[in-house]
């Protein structure tokens, strides 16, 4: 839906087709990034006093001169951030948020949070399953010191169509839309592996054959049968179009391996592959009329191709960035002591770019949960983490700062993945922080990266069913380091080569707590969203499993751990220079906090 669309939607067709109103329409929602529904409400509370003796809302029309009071309202609210009423109205707006802002918020939590309020609770715009806020302002504790960025930042398209299309509504997943997705992540796979293997034609795994055809599929899993994938379990989904049309519907059918399988176009070493629910996978076998699939090879997914060779700059575009995961606390205590202590680190360190991944307020910390508190989840937030960010952007003037939300976290409504950047949550007029989407890929000084707050390894990890077989026409590493033998590094692999951040599906049963997964927008999840089909050249994948750094194809892979154990990565690139290979530029450390 276009912008003029939403305006039409909610503010009338006597909007859109008067041309000079709608361009000014358009104008107020880019310049002061607000959406349609936005500038409704605005306008509502600004033409409350007319529109409360009009018999109807229709009494009240919707023109320039009305539009101008809107207008003037949206700048004094900007404006006037710093005036003991707009604080009185940042508190009661971060009090009154807390209890809607997320189902899980215990009740014991919302008296706590309602008891703090020293305002009437403003206007906060409801609609069905979703809500939003208005912009609150942050004071710093010295003034904002801004020189000239030290970097070339690249994130996503910040458009207003597009940050609506990553909050998007969710809980509204049709059956028929989610399974034209899984078909088409399915077929999307096929159409790369004919290319990339010669296939001139891909079977269907229900048909039965004489001779060997060639299939590509999605391993399913039933979880009646059993909590956990195993080989004795495995079965395989194609999608409708590769199917044979005479079956009318898809249909799974069960996989087993020849004793002589092969594994053809796997990392040199590896002698296996990993399977597990979700994984788009490419056979080569025959079904002799039985209820199963014979596997005699598997045919390795080709991996994205690693960025081309960079021009080396005129200018020096080296940089330094630390790296850091959350939760930001242990579970014992709220004093986010491992946070304190990395801020005195960053702030003497002073990085040209610092990463901060969520959860920051984590709704699944125990004395949240036990409404604990005596602030709600915003005022935290601003305390904790913003005031001491923005001391550390005043300190090193040229440094940005990069937020990455987490499902987890109780400051965002949008508790669901792919999940939206934090919404309006620090003034604009901050060009310093930049808020991305999670998952999400962005570029510094043409260096790119990917980062998630899903711990995705641990839940491909857990679910994965590793199969032998005969090494064939193996894929030589690029970096001696990549040898194809390592767990984790392998599981990294699989993102590379799925093309997903999350190839898993459905969400592991006992972990389906962790992942609201909606898959009708699997496309916010695709890993290769900075350039197609090229791989991130650092990806960022926060764990609960030990922290690393690993070359995984071309690509350096990164587990910075969290900062409540004490631990963070620090990434540093070398300014370029003719022959110099980005792996030599590139020195990527995993720290401990020092007591």
């Amino acid at each position: 839906m276009t912008l003029k669309d939403e305006i039409e939607r909610c503010l009338g067709s006597e909007v859109t087709s008067n041309p000079k109103l709608l361009a000014e329409c358009q104008k107020i929602c880019e310049i002061y990034n607000i959406t349609p529904t936005d500038l409704q409400f605005k306008w509502e509370a600004a033409t409350w006093d007319s529109r409360s003796f009009a018999p109807a809302r229709e009494a009240v029309r919707f023109t320039s001169e009305s539009l101008v009071r809107v207008r003037d309202q949206i700048k004094k609210e900007l404006e006037g951030g710093g005036s003991a009423k707009k604080k009185a109205q940042s508190r009661g707006l971060a009090s009154g948020v807390a209890s809607v802002n997320r189902n899980k918020m215990p009740l014991s939590l919302n008296r706590n949070i309602k008891a703090t309020q020293r305002v009437p609770e403003p206007q906060v715009k409801m609609e069905p399953d979703m809500f939003t806020i208005s912009d609150i302002s942050i004071d710093s504790k010295g003034p904002n010191i801004a020189g000239p960025s030290r970097v070339t930042f690249k994130g996503p398209k910040n458009d207003v169509e597009s940050r609506k299309k990553r909050s998007y509504r969710y809980m509204f997943e049709n059956p028929g839309e989610r399974g034209q997705v899984l078909d088409s992540q399915i077929e999307e796979i096929a159409e790369l592996v004919q290319q990339h293997y010669g296939i001139e034609e891909l079977g269907d795994p229900v048909d039965s054959t004489v001779e060997d055809v060639f299939v590509v599929g999605r391993i399913t899993h039933e979880l009646s049968e059993t909590p956990k994938l195993t080989e004795a379990t495995l079965t395989l989904e194609t999608s409708r179009r590769l199917s044979n049309p005479d079956n009318h519907y898809r249909k799974r059918i069960a996989i087993k391996f020849d004793p002589g399988l092969k594994i053809k176009g796997g990392a040199q070493g590896a002698g296996a592959l990993g399977l597990f629910p979700g994984a788009i996978v490419a056979f080569k076998g025959q079904n002799g009329g039985a209820d199963w699939f014979l596997v005699n090879e598997i045919l390795a997914l080709p991996p994205l191709l690693s960025s081309p060779s960079m021009k080396p700059s005129p200018d020096d575009d080296s940089f330094s960035m630390y790296v850091a995961s959350g939760p930001f606390t242990p579970e014992t205590d709220l004093k986010y002591a491992a946070w304190n202590s990395f801020v005195q680190t960053v702030k003497q360190a002073k990085p040209a770019v610092l990463v901060l991944i969520g959860p920051f307020v984590d709704v699944s910390h125990p004395f949240i949960q036990e409404g604990d508190v005596d602030e709600s989840p915003l005022e935290m937030f601003q305390r904790i983490f913003l005031e001491p960010l923005r001391d550390i952007l005043n300190s090193s003037p040229g440094s940005i700062a990069v937020l990455i939300p987490s499902v987890r976290d109780m400051i965002t409504s949008h508790a669901v993945y792919p999940q939206s950047e934090f919404q309006r949550l620090i003034s604009k007029s901050d060009s310093r922080i930049r808020l991305l989407p999670n998952p999400c890929t962005f570029s510094v000084n043409d260096i790119t990266f990917g980062a998630t707050s899903v711990d995705v390894l641990f839940h491909l990890r857990k679910e994965e069913v590793v199969k032998r077989g005969q090494e064939v026409e193996s894929v030589v590493p690029v970096f001696p380091e990549d040898t194809g033998t390592d767990p984790f590094g392998n599981a990294c692999r699989h993102l590379l080569q799925q093309r997903s951040f999350y190839p898993v599906f459905p969400v592991p049963y006992d972990l389906r707590g962790e992942v609201n997964l909606d898959v009708t927008h699997s496309a916010g999840l695709k890993l290769d969203g900075e350039v197609e089909d090229v791989a991130p050249d650092v990806l960022i994948l926060p764990s609960r499993y030990r922290q690393f750094c690993k070359i995984v194809h071309t690509t350096m892979a990164v587990n910075p751990s969290t900062l409540a154990k004490g631990v963070y990565s620090t990434i540093d690139v070398s300014s370029s220079a003719p022959g110099k290979t980005l792996k030599e530029r590139l020195k990527v450390e995993v720290v401990k906090l020092e007591e």
